[in-house]
């Protein structure tokens, strides 16, 4: 569930945009001030900034500023300046979309909505997910079994990730060890197993059963997984 933080200092805006937000699933946070916004992004992780550009004590300039030296959340601007220059400065000062006041709540969700999707896309494309057994950051090589962070070698990784990005492959021995094992003098047909055992001590349930990398005997391993 994404978490939505809403900057405004017109409490009726605020709930407004925070009573629609909700209804379409979103966990939203509300700040009246500058100074509170900027709390509240230190003390938690949001998905999306809805930022008034008018603000009392801290412009939304400045919290724009403030909010990239540290994190690239994506930023939708209310203002009620629409002059090209105005939002010009904005863009370069950070925001990332602008909604003019006057503005229609139900024109800001479907912006909301329009940028969920697209953060789903990226995702998809770095995290590769396997129901709730495995999920690999393709990025960060943070690998997650059963929802729990997993320590593998840089062997053991490359091991993992060729299997589950070719799930319909059967991969022999010496395939793997050509793709997943750098050094030449490794490169002895059964050091392959020995990897194995140690990744599925790591992320099977049962490794006498093993279910996320299965063994075809006579020939290599394949992944057990569908997405």
């Amino acid at each position: 569930m994404f978490n939505i933080l809403i900057v405004d200092d017109e409490e009726k805006i605020t709930d407004v945009i925070k009573a629609y937000l909700e209804k379409e699933g979103y966990n939203c946070k509300i700040a009246n001030t500058g100074n509170e916004a900027i709390n509240y992004f230190n003390e938690s992780e949001f998905d999306l900034i809805v930022l008034d550009r008018m603000l009392p004590d801290i412009s939304g300039e400045e919290i724009c500023k403030i909010i990239r030296k540290k994190s690239m959340v994506h930023i939708i601007m209310l203002t009620a300046k629409i002059d090209d220059e105005d939002k010009i400065d904005g863009f370069n000062l950070g925001c990332d979309d602008y909604v003019c006041k006057p503005f229609n709540v139900k024109e800001l969700v479907l912006r909301v909505k329009a940028v969920f999707r697209k953060l789903e896309v990226e995702d998809s494309k770095d995290i590769l997910r396997f129901y709730d057994e495995l999920e690999i950051n393709t990025l960060s090589h943070e690998v997650k079994v059963r929802d729990k962070y997993v320590t593998l070698t840089n062997t053991e990784y490359k091991i993992l990730l060729t299997l589950a990005t070719n799930p319909k492959k059967l991969f022999t021995r010496e395939e793997l060890l050509e793709i997943s094992v750098e050094d030449f003098y490794e490169k002895i047909d059964r050091i392959i197993d020995a990897h194995i055992k140690n990744l599925r001590q790591k992320i099977e349930i049962d490794t006498r059963k093993p279910e996320i990398i299965q063994t075809v005997y006579g020939v290599g391993y394949k992944f057990g997984l569908q997405k």
